[in-house]
């Protein structure tokens, strides 16, 4: 084996201190402007935020291709829409800074730029939403850290045109990576910083495709706007859709505790939450509505309506009631479902943040991403082309892709 210099040592030293360095997120405390409580998104350690604009492009446009697009790994198509903290209107504008490991799992460097000898490596680059918000980033999947039980992740920062600062976002994760799981356990993203950031690749030809959208302001430490009233139930747009197990007393997975998102997340789901008080007249006029609406787009829609009156619940009662109203209407495609309440934790229904006392709660989930949300709906034909017009809107792109083989 070749013996290596003092020098080398020095280099390969300080090169796995800067990987360290990098898991924190530039979350370490420090004493310059980054540090500031006030700062929008809260703390970012001297030098990482301030990279963003090392090397940044004078022209930045919505579609970037990375360095490492012609060489070794997997090609990664990462595309989505930026929304404001409604998680509906598109925010233009908005520069999406990322960086990310090489196919060995390493920030290495090239001697070409100075950008480039940085901590944050060679592969990484920068997009710009145009009017419709969207962005798309040609790279490659990255490798995980060498020896290093952490997932494979690309890092986000963002750069709104009104805010003085930048600030970072989760990580990109993989769902199919077999660290990611183990680490979750770990570390749970209880609240992700922009919407869930994990990442669902689909096939296309030898490329990897995900789809992955960014909420402005979400979960973000001092952000200076709020998001809107009706986000008092359920999980915000932006969010994963957390598994739960609810009790199918008619339709698919009748007498079974099958998880919606789990086994149904590939495309797009709509739960439909009633808790303490129902009213079975507009209950019935919805249930026969979705019914209208799985017919007409088949296996890419999979709706559960979920009850969660924990008045005078009785586990046999509440199966009896359900089977009655879905013999009567007559229901092949809903699911009709129930929990004791919407905080019981045997079936995880705590985890939908839902409100009981509210009328209702639609959520309209795609990949196991919430991608929109309504409270309080009444069952008329306006909001009927509401939902309709909803799932239209928030449609997959690559439907028809198939998905990689999970191991």
């Amino acid at each position: 084996m070749k013996a290596q210099r003092p020098s080398e040592l020095l280099v390969i030293l300080l090169f796995h201190l800067l990987i360290i360095s990098c898991n924190s997120h530039g979350q370490t405390a420090s004493s310059n402007t980054n540090g500031r409580a006030d700062r929008v998104g809260g703390e970012c350690e001297e030098g990482y935020c301030e990279l963003l604009y090392f090397g940044m492009p004078k022209e930045i446009k919505s579609v970037d291709t990375s360095p490492a697009w012609n060489g070794k790994g997997q090609k990664l198509v990462v595309t989505g829409t930026v929304f404001r903290i409604d998680g509906r209107t598109p925010a233009p504008d908005v520069i999406i800074y990322y960086h990310q490991t090489d196919s060995e799992g390493y920030y290495s460097t090239k001697n070409d730029k100075p950008e480039n000898q940085t901590r944050h490596g060679h592969v990484r680059g920068w997009v710009k939403t145009g009017k419709d918000g969207k962005y798309t980033i040609n790279t490659i999947r990255p490798a995980p850290y060498p020896n290093q039980d952490i997932p494979a992740h690309i890092h986000l920062m963002v750069k709104e045109p009104d805010i003085a600062n930048e600030y970072w976002l989760d990580d990109l994760v993989f769902d199919d990576d077999k660290l990611l799981i183990p680490y979750r356990k770990k570390h749970p993203a209880s609240a992700p910083r922009g919407g869930s950031g994990t990442l669902f690749p689909l096939l296309k030809g030898d490329l990897q495709i995900a789809e992955h959208d960014i909420v402005l302001g979400l979960n973000i430490p001092n952000y200076p706007r709020k998001p809107t009233a009706d986000n008092r139930s359920g999980r915000n747009i932006g969010e994963g859709q957390p598994s739960f197990s609810p009790y199918h007393a008619f339709g698919p997975d009748k007498g079974s505790q099958a998880c919606p998102v789990c086994k149904y997340g590939r495309f797009q789901g709509i739960l439909y939450f009633v808790g303490n008080n129902p009213d079975w007249k507009e209950i019935k006029k919805w249930v026969a509505f979705f019914e209208q609406e799985s017919a007409k787009r088949q296996k890419h829609l999979k709706v559960y309506f979920v009850y969660g009156n924990d008045k005078e619940y009785n586990k046999q009662d509440r199966q009896k009631e359900l089977e009655e109203i879905g013999t009567e209407l007559n229901v092949k495609s809903v699911a009709l479902t129930f929990v004791p309440s919407f905080s019981d934790t045997e079936t995880s229904s705590d985890k939908n943040r839902v409100n009981p006392l509210v009328e209702n709660t639609f959520i309209i989930f795609r990949q196991r991403m919430i991608v929109d949300k309504y409270i309080d709906l009444k069952p008329t034909n306006e909001n009927f082309r509401r939902i309709s017009d909803a799932l239209d809107k928030t449609k997959g792109d690559y439907f028809d892709l198939s998905e990689p083989v999970y191991q």
